[in-house]
């Protein structure tokens, strides 16, 4: 055994104070295959060293909750004996490394987390945000990634039915890919991942394993300097066609009563599957690496347990249920292996030909990996703006069209055009609007689904911007009908060894739970991803909210789109006019300053339920939550997807125009009804400030004694992505 370096600790990621616990652990000095094995299972990625004590604080609790976070992924109850089963994991690094397989593999890898549980995937999301336009890679890895995501996704039968693009310069060294996956399952038919049965069969299934993503995890808990093309070896290779057959195999598998316990072999591979089973179940782990399937000669133990190969899955089964999965696995062409067996010695005990290459304890590795209470600065947030510091612009029409022309608000149709949204026929609302929804095949009922973040908020007020990530998903969901259900989130932060960067972490997680308790709205899945940032400049602090609402009838649900017949057109929240960090202030003024608008979470609540309700009884025909650029855009929005225009009421007031207009006040809703008065009572009856700001009709939007046709509003606001692309 060669003798364990300085050299070799360090580039295993591993700190002096976590090598001398590895030592006091294990009692001796660990081999080149133990000290890896502790340097994946110990990494951010994988032990959440650095958050965990934070996470621990967020709300995770609901009668309609049957598995929050420890799992896979997290479970809601949607009644008649269904769940919905979800979870949003990211694929950073890998995607900045090598975006099309980076992005592709991270669709997979969240497919996996979510069919592992006995869950069919029903359509899947994404939160896309890339460097600035002008970034001489931004093209590229752009094109990468949603070829990516779109080619897996598109060829295992599984709709991506919405999700989001920003750009920023804070991320031109350091994209962030976070994929998203939803599923329907039995209520009496989830598959957890506690090991159980001393004696029982560890099987594998799938691919067979090779050399790709040896330190992916480790390579994913570091910053990124100028080697990355280096890392490329980390970077898994996917395969869709596959994981659809892994997917049927599995399905199949688990209408039978043979499985005691499944994982996927996710980040880690093979060891931290082994490991979080085994730990989970109080038991031990005996494997014989001879019998793990190879498609690459000369394999040895080290590559063999930190291989991140995709489509591939561990399980536990019944006894002599052994040849049940063999001959499912053989029917759908997988590889299928008795690899080990469940002991009572509570370690994992790893061997090849006659030597027994690792020996470790596991709960130390599983469950005593480090937890840091790194010191952290609160993040002061900025001034507000004052009402002289954006001048009024001339031609606010010019204003608006620029904005709807800007990278942040165009059209993403080149985007969602590449990805099959259609598949599988229960895309009721997908691309366009606030959530998509899907049906539950075979019933009325629909699942809304939605991803939020806004950065530039989240910088300026770590706090306010976590609380508005989340009331932005729950806004969305409301607004096409839904009853808000659960979050799964995935926060994306900087290296959070610097006190400022871990501030930010820590407010937006009080930020986020603030939240998820006034709106009832719990935590039930997520993922950290640290350490984005090249050369020391770290991206915008970025804590992706993914949400899923129901919809008891999804033919209830609403849209952005209405028809010409003269409705009236209703504001829903109250309007101060607020422009600190907007993207008006941004696009139009080029400056990026202020504090973020303020989420009162009672109004938040009491207006979102409103509308709800009155969605549900059918009194709407179109509704639109205002965010991003305020007012004018929002309604820009509705008359593009409709092809119909819409005649604008300035109620500005003693408000500047371009204030209320632009302006990204929270808690609002632009709603679109002929039923005027049933609709005022309902909003006073429920105290909700309501306005009415215009109307529908004819084929011009019509501001402030201007006009221009939809037709042309919507020739820019597509314009821009596909010149770009070009």
């Amino acid at each position: 055994m060669s003798k364990i370096t300085l050299d070799m600790i360090a580039s295993h990621g591993i700190t002096d104070q976590e090598y001398k616990n590895i030592l006091e652990i294990l009692g001796r000095e660990p081999n080149l295959t133990e000290l890896g094995v502790f340097s994946v299972m110990w990494s951010e990625h994988c032990s959440y060293k650095s958050s965990k004590k934070w996470l621990k604080t967020l709300p995770t609790e609901a009668p309609w909750v049957i598995c929050g976070p420890g799992e896979n992924a997290g479970i809601v109850d949607i009644g008649d004996g269904q769940a919905i089963v979800f979870k949003m994991e990211s694929h950073n690094h890998p995607s900045f490394i090598e975006p099309y397989q980076g992005a592709a593999t991270g669709v997979g890898g969240i497919l996996r987390d979510v069919f592992t549980m006995g869950a069919r995937p029903i359509a899947n999301m994404n939160a896309l945000r890339f460097g600035s336009p002008e970034h001489p890679r931004t093209r590229y890895l752009l094109s990468g990634v949603v070829e990516g995501i779109g080619g897996y996704g598109n060829c295992i039968g599984v709709p991506t039915v919405g999700g989001e693009t920003n750009f920023h310069k804070s991320y031109d060294g350091n994209i962030l890919v976070n994929a998203m996956t939803v599923g329907l399952a039995e209520t009496n038919n989830i598959f957890y991942s506690t090991a159980k049965g001393v004696g029982n069969s560890v099987i594998y299934i799938g691919s067979k394993t090779g050399r790709d993503g040896i330190h992916g995890a480790t390579m994913a808990s570091t910053e990124f300097n100028s080697d990355s093309e280096d890392k490329r070896p980390t970077v898994q290779v996917g395969d869709p066609f596959t994981e659809k057959l892994l997917i049927e195999a599995c399905l199949e598998l688990m209408s039978t009563d043979a499985i005691i316990a499944i994982q996927d072999m996710g980040a880690a591979g093979l060891t931290s599957s082994a490991f979080e089973m085994a730990s989970k179940g109080g038991v031990g782990v005996e494997l014989n690496l001879d019998q793990v399937p190879a498609r690459e000669l000369g394999m040895n133990a080290y590559e063999f347990l930190l291989s991140e190969s995709q489509e591939r899955m561990l399980m536990v089964t019944k006894p002599g249920k052994e040849e049940i999965v063999e001959a499912i696995m053989d029917k759908w062409e997988l590889d299928f292996s008795v690899i080990g067996k469940l002991t009572n010695t509570g370690r994992m005990v790893v061997k090849m030909g006659d030597k027994i290459e690792a020996d470790l304890p596991i709960d130390p590795l599983a469950l005593a990996a480090p937890e840091y209470d790194r010191p952290w600065t609160e993040t002061k947030p900025q001034d507000d703006i004052s009402f002289d510091l954006a001048v009024e612009p001339e031609d606010l029409f010019e204003c608006l069209n620029s904005l709807l022309s800007s990278h942040d608000l165009c059209s993403r149709r080149w985007i969602w055009e590449q990805y099959d949204y259609l598949v599988m026929g229960d895309s009721v609302r997908p691309a366009e609007g606030d959530a998509a929804v899907v049906r539950v095949r075979n019933s009325e009922k629909g699942i809304a689904i939605t991803t939020d973040c806004t950065p530039r908020y989240c910088y300026s007020d770590p706090f306010e911007g976590g609380k508005q990530a989340v009331a932005e998903t729950w806004r969305n969901l409301t607004a096409v009908g839904a009853k808000p259900l659960a979050i799964t989130d995935n926060l994306n932060f900087g290296n959070p060894e610097k006190p400022e960067i871990m501030g930010q972490l820590v407010g937006a997680i009080r930020g986020i739970k603030e939240a998820c308790i006034a709106l009832e709205y719990p935590v039930v899945s997520g993922n950290v991803s640290l350490y984005n940032e090249t050369g020391g400049q770290a991206i915008l602090p970025t804590p992706v909210i993914g949400g899923v609402g129901l919809i008891d009838d999804y033919r209830k649900s609403v849209g952005l789109k209405f028809r010409d017949n003269g409705e009236s057109v209703f504001l829903i929240g109250d309007t101060i006019g607020h422009l600190g960090q907007s993207i008006y202030l941004r696009e139009i003024e080029k400056l990026e300053c202020g504090s973020p608008p303020i989420v009162n979470l009672k109004s938040e609540r009491s207006n979102g339920d409103c509308v709800r309700k009155l969605i549900n009884s059918q009194k709407i025909t179109a509704c639109h939550d205002v965010s991003d650029g305020g007012i004018l855009v929002s309604l820009a929005e509705m008359a593009m997807v409709s092809n119909v225009g819409i005649e604008v009421y300035d109620l500005s007031g003693a408000i500047p125009t371009h204030y209320w207009g632009f302006g990204e006040d929270q808690g609002r809703y632009i709603i679109i009804t002929s039923q005027d008065r049933y609709v005022i009572d309902e909003c006073k009856l429920a105290n909700v400030t309501i306005n009415r700001i215009g109307k529908a009709c004819g084929s011009d939007f019509i501001f402030g004694g201007q006009r221009m046709s939809v037709e042309s509003m919507k020739e820019k606001n597509e314009a821009w992505l596909p010149n770009y692309m070009a």
